[in-house]
């Protein structure tokens, strides 16, 4: 991740700000954070998993899935993150930025924004109240975790290998792995 800015700003003002670049951005506690372009894997993986997504959706319009889709906390000004895909059942509203009560929020991960996906994005996505599944795909190797609101409490389920099959509840979608790395060229022991 890129140096943040020199000074703090509030959502609004950074929902508002144009640094006269196509860079997109993030807001981490008040300071805009550069995001670095996806790989190609991780395009390949955003592309075929949102698709199968709002597929899935296309019988409970308006219910749609985005991608690079705005995500914020209601009880957070200063915090504006960029999900890979999100699903929403909100109209769609002329120039809103953010996802209004998504219900799902997929990260692609790759080696250089997996921790900030985990240790930051993670957590936030839990506070949000209308978020039943979170799922974090691996752009590096055949692996997926799915985090699923149960109660008070998120449970995980780890799918591993190209058999393994995706099941969202939420959607309501089964999509197995090897379907969605197709064409994906993976170190030769992931590939598998």
């Amino acid at each position: 991740m890129a140096e943040p800015a020199i000074r703090a700003m509030s959502l609004d003002e950074f929902l508002r700000w144009d640094d006269g670049t196509d860079r997109r951005y993030e807001l981490i506690g008040g300071f805009p954070v550069a995001i670095a372009p996806p790989a190609e894997a991780h395009s390949m993986l955003t592309l075929q998993l949102g698709s199968r997504i709002d597929t899935a959706l296309s019988r409970r319009r308006p219910c749609r899935a985005l991608v690079e889709a705005g995500v914020i906390r209601a009880d957070r000004a200063d915090t504006f993150f960029v999900a890979d895909i999100a699903a929403t059942c909100a109209p769609h509203e002329a120039g809103r930025q953010a996802i209004k009560d998504p219900f799902l929020i997929v990260e692609i991960l790759s080696p250089s924004t997996e921790r900030h996906d985990r240790r930051r994005k993670l957590p936030a996505y839990r506070e949000v109240a209308s978020v039943e599944e979170i799922v974090l795909i691996a752009a590096d190797g055949i692996y997926a975790e799915l985090h699923r609101r149960m109660g008070d409490q998120w449970i995980t389920e780890i799918l591993r290998g190209g058999a393994a099959v995706l099941a969202l509840h939420s959607v309501p979608a089964e999509i197995r792995l090897g379907e969605l790395y197709e064409g994906i060229a993976l170190p030769e022991a992931e590939a598998e």
